[in-house]
């Protein structure tokens, strides 16, 4: 570990963040419409997206500097169980491919900015988007704040975030977090699309080299699989065990293959995934991405090893999230590890600026808009969205400052828990009108607050509560309190649907039709505004 501040490293960063950020500002007249002033434009992108640029935006949006920082970092910790991410990533794609292109399709037909705009076009319910679009913003705020974090690491190593002073000590975080504020606000969606490029191509240059170099520095694989599994055989004084396994045991093979199941069904029902997907120009466009962002899945295992290495490498830090920056710093020559610690910060400033406009439109269309200002304009809408996104970073900034970032990583998990919960709503609306509203409200409530309580009362690596596995009811086994959440939410779902339909409760005005679902750009018909939903009117088709 070196002592002080990294001169060489810090001056690589400054000159690629000062880069980005031109970029940043320089996308506001990046394939700008005459009329921009509305969310079509600045929150979505103009939806003129094609296969590449969809490609690197959601590869930006999906694969961020937490994942970057903590993915290798829970391989670090524990061993093998850190690489549920990639079956997960893996598991996603053929999931979505079955029901991206239908929202794409009905969002296009209607002028749908949000999942929860689609949810109340679809169900008639005013209540039940607004549950989702609450449920989207609360899951989105800790994730915006862990973008965060991992700059923060990545000064920290630097040797620019100590200090007793808390304002130096946090002067950098502020830069880059007003940076990131005000080309956001300039060039809305287009800002973190342009920047995607550069940051994809230098994650990817950083993992070719870290997997080549720093095993030719350590030894080769076969002596880091042998120090890695050293160090997790041995006992931990304060439990008893083992630290971890370079493979899982047959205890952690349910919680293991149950977390990367919700997690894949949880990964795309994210704000900021839908914003992404939904800024595509075609149907087709999403089709293709969902063949080759896999490829993003092989770059992650090779990401996950860098765990193994930061073992094999004896490093040692009381923060987990400080291995990989620690790593590299350790392995690398100054000029590349400011090269490395360049695609952490952009990485996370990518996927936070996605992650505010989308929470901003989720705000903006289902809360401000239906409740308190029905007869917004477009360009009211727009502005009203651009003050919002700033008010959300500014709550994740706030979170980083006051909270302990392992809180921050345990709420990021709590949020993929409540996302799992609008599945009923989002996918299943996306294939039936059998469900009744009112039975899909119920439902997610129910797992909003079994899930919640159940991970309040399971503790976690490193805190006493908001763990994410726990044993399923009836079948004994450990496994993710997400997946049992959403289990029981589909049940009672499914009973109260039986329950209202029985006693001819009214449900909502359904305003698609089939042939929405499949609609493409070059078919007939035009966006349209949401007419105000009914409660009380006849269910749709």
């Amino acid at each position: 570990m070196k002592d002080g501040v990294n001169g060489v490293a810090l001056t690589v960063f400054i000159i690629f963040f000062l880069g980005v950020t031109a970029m940043g500002f320089y996308a506001a007249r990046w394939r700008r419409a005459e009329n921009a002033d509305n969310l079509d434009e600045w929150g979505l992108g103009g939806r003129s997206f094609g296969t590449w640029i969809t490609w690197f935006l959601l590869g930006g949006d999906l694969y961020t500097a937490y994942t970057f920082v903590a993915v290798p970092a829970a391989v670090y910790a524990g061993g093998a169980a850190g690489f549920f991410a990639v079956p997960y990533t893996i598991l996603c794609y053929p999931l979505v491919f079955t029901f991206l292109p239908r929202l794409w399709s009905v969002s296009h037909k209607h002028g749908y900015v949000t999942s929860s705009d689609f949810v109340r076009g679809r169900f008639g319910s005013r209540g039940l988007s607004l549950a989702l679009a609450l449920t989207g913003i609360l899951a989105t705020m800790p994730y915006i704040a862990l973008q965060l974090v991992g700059i923060q690491a990545v000064l920290d190593v630097m040797g620019i975030g100590g200090g007793s002073n808390w304002f130096m000590k946090d002067l950098p975080l502020l830069i880059a977090f007003g940076v990131l504020a005000a080309y956001t606000y300039s060039s809305g969606l287009r800002a973190p699309a342009l920047i995607a490029f550069v940051k994809d191509a230098l994650i990817y240059i950083v993992i070719a080299v870290a997997i080549i170099y720093i095993p030719m520095r350590l030894g080769g694989f076969d002596h880091i699989f042998a120090k890695a599994g050293e160090a997790f055989s041995a006992k931990n004084p304060d439990t008893g065990k083992p630290r971890g396994a370079l493979a899982t045991g047959p205890d952690a093979q349910w919680a293991y293959a149950t977390l990367a199941l919700g997690s894949a069904m949880a990964l795309f029902l994210y704000p900021h995934s839908v914003t992404a997907v939904l800024s595509s120009k075609n149907r087709n466009v999403i089709r293709r991405n969902t063949t080759i962002l896999p490829l993003y899945s092989l770059m992650l295992g090779l990401l996950a090893m860098l765990g193994f290495m930061a073992v094999a490498a004896g490093i040692k830090v009381k923060n987990g999230q400080l291995a990989i920056p620690q790593l590299f710093e350790d392995m690398f020559p100054d000029w590349f590890t400011g090269v490395a610690f360049a695609a952490i910060g952009i990485g996370a400033l990518v996927p936070a600026a996605i992650m505010s406009i989308a929470a901003a439109n989720l705000f903006t269309r289902n809360i401000y808009k239906d409740f308190l200002r029905p007869d917004a304009s477009p360009a009211h809408e727009a502005k009203v969205s651009k003050l919002a996104s700033l008010l959300v970073k500014v709550g994740a900034l706030v979170f980083v400052l006051t909270m302990d970032k392992t809180v921050a990583i345990n709420f990021q998990l709590l949020g993929g828990i409540w996302i799992l919960q609008t599945v009923p709503a989002l996918v299943g609306g996306l294939f039936t009108r059998w469900f009744h509203r009112w039975a899909l409200l119920a439902g997610w409530a129910v797992g909003m607050v079994y899930g919640t309580w159940r991970a309040y009362d399971t503790p976690s690596a490193t805190q006493d509560h908001f763990g994410n596995t726990n044993l399923i009811p009836f079948i004994g086994e450990k496994g993710y309190i997400g997946l049992t959440a959403f289990a029981l939410n589909v049940l009672v779902a499914v009973v109260l649907t039986f329950v209202f339909k029985a006693l001819g409760t009214p449900d909502g005005v359904d305003q698609t039709k089939a042939s929405d679902y499949t609609a493409d750009a070059g078919d007939p018909g035009v966006q349209v505004e949401l007419p105000p939903a009914t409660a009380g009117a006849p269910g749709g088709h």
